[in-house]
C-alpha cells in the first residue's frame, strides 16, 4: 500500500466535483456522550450523566456526506418526516453541502433515527426509532417524476440499502434502466430481515447489472445462501453465487480486519491487505467504502485502484468513534 501514495493524490484530484446521486435509506445518527459511575437503585442499569448530545447523518445521508467530504458533489434521495429529526437531518446536510433531491420530505412519517448511548469511548446502548417499512416507499409515478429525470446529469449513482423500506424491486428496475449508458452504478445491499435470500434476490435482480456490489463478510454470507457462523469464509463459492444470482460487473467483499476481496465474473482477482491502524468504531465504513469507490471509478479510475482508495479511507474513519467521515487530507496525512 505504500507505493498507492502517488495513486491517492492523483485520484483526489480526479474525484473533484464529480456528481453523485445517492438513494436509500437516510437517516439521523444521535449521540449522546457521557459517563457511568454508578448503578441505578432502580433497576441494574448504570446511569449515565450526560455531558454533551451530538448528531449526523447516517445510512444513505452518510454515504451523502462521505462524497462530499471527499471533494464529490452529492445529492441524496430518499424519504424522512418533516419532524425535528428531519430539520436537523437537513441541516447537517445542507452545511456539508449535500443536496437534497425534491420529494424527499414527507407529513406524518417519522425521521429514521438511531440513538447512541456512549460512555468512555464505549457504545452503551442503542435506541432505534422508524415507522414501518411501507412509509418509506416510494411507488413508479413518484420514481419517474423526480428521479428518473434528473439521472442524466450525475457520473455516478450509489443505491444504499439499509432494508428500511425504501429500496424495492420497483426502484431497483427504474433506477437501473433509465441510468444513462456508461454510468458507473455502485450497490451497499441489505439481505432482507427476514433472512430470506430469495427476497434479497428478488430485490436486486433480473435488471440490468450494477457496476459493482460492496456487501460485507457477513452480508456477502447470506447474499449466497451460506452459512455465516463458518470462521472459514468460502471466497471461490461466495463469488460464483453471487455472480450467479445477481451478474454484478463487479464484486467487492468489505473483510474487516481481513480486507477486501475484490473480483468479477464470479471470481476473485484480488486481495487488499487493510489499512487501519486502530479500530475503536466500524458505524458507517461500509458507507465510506461505497463513497470513495464510486467516486474513484467514476473519474474513470479501475475497480481495483478505486477499491484501495476506499479501503484507506475506510481505514481512516474507524480510527474514530462514531459515524465518521475522510477528507482528503485525512487520507494523505493517514
Amino acid at each position: 500500500m505504500t507505493g498507492f501514495k502517488s495513486k491517492l493524490d492523483e485520484i483526489l484530484r480526479w474525484v473533484r466535483g464529480k456528481r453523485v446521486l445517492v438513494v436509500g435509506d437516510a437517516m439521523l445518527d444521535n449521540y449522546v456522550w457521557g459517563d457511568a459511575s454508578r448503578i441505578s437503585p432502580e433497576a441494574p442499569v448504570p446511569v449515565v450523566k450526560v455531558a454533551r448530545e451530538t448528531h449526523t447523518a447516517g445510512g444513505a445521508a452518510n454515504v451523502a456526506l462521505n462524497i462530499a467530504s471527499l471533494g464529490g458533489k452529492a445529492v441524496l434521495f430518499s424519504k424522512f418526516g418533516k419532524d425535528e429529526a428531519g430539520r436537523k437531518l437537513c441541516d447537517v446536510l445542507d452545511k456539508a453541502g449535500v443536496g437534497v433531491s425534491e420529494g424527499c420530505v414527507a407529513d406524518g412519517i417519522k425521521t429514521i433515527t438511531k440513538t447512541r448511548i456512549v460512555c468512555r469511548r464505549q457504545q452503551l446502548c442503542r435506541l432505534d426509532s422508524e415507522e414501518a417499512a411501507s412509509a418509506y416507499e416510494f411507488d413508479e409515478a413518484e420514481l419517474k417524476r423526480w428521479v428518473v429525470p434528473e439521472l442524466k446529469n450525475f457520473d455516478a449513482l450509489v443505491v444504499s440499502d439499509y432494508a428500511k423500506g425504501m429500496v424495492s424491486s420497483e426502484l431497483v428496475k427504474v433506477l437501473l434502466e433509465n441510468a444513462p449508458e456508461g454510468m458507473f452504478t455502485a450497490l451497499d445491499p441489505k439481505p432482507r430481515a427476514d433472512g430470506k435470500t430469495s427476497s434479497s434476490s428478488n430485490v436486486y435482480a433480473a435488471f440490468p447489472p450494477f457496476s459493482v456490489m460492496t456487501p460485507n463478510r457477513a452480508e456477502a454470507l447470506e447474499l449466497a445462501g451460506l452459512s455465516g457462523d463458518a470462521e472459514a469464509f468460502p471466497t471461490e463459492e461466495v463469488f460464483a453465487r453471487l455472480h450467479g444470482r445477481f451478474a454484478s460487473r463487479n464484486l467487492v467483499v468489505t473483510m474487516g480486519a481481513e480486507g477486501m476481496l475484490i473480483g468479477g465474473g464470479g471470481v476473485c482477482v484480488e486481495r487488499i491487505p487493510t489499512v487501519a491502524r486502530e479500530v475503536f468504531d466500524v458505524s458507517g465504513a461500509g458507507d465510506t467504502v461505497i463513497a470513495a469507490l464510486s467516486l474513484a471509478a467514476s473519474a474513470g479510475f479501475s475497480v481495483s485502484d478505486a477499491a484501495r482508495f476506499a479501503n484507506v479511507a475506510a481505514g481512516h474513519v474507524v480510527g474514530k468513534i462514531g459515524t465518521a467521515t475522510a477528507t482528503p487530507s485525512d487520507l494523505l496525512n493517514f
